[in-house]
């Protein structure tokens, strides 16, 4: 199953889509990730 040229630039056009839409969740979701990551760093000291 090959995929041809148009297939691949459509499909990243859909993601560029989803990712200009949802910018500021997944802003948000790393965010969360970033402090949960710190504590548990400074959890360690």
């Amino acid at each position: 199953m090959a995929l041809t040229m148009q297939q691949i630039v459509s499909g990243y056009r859909g993601l560029t889509l989803l990712v200009d839409l949802n910018w500021d969740r997944l802003l948000y979701v790393a965010t969360i990730i970033g402090a949960l990551l710190a504590g548990a760093f400074v959890g360690s000291l």
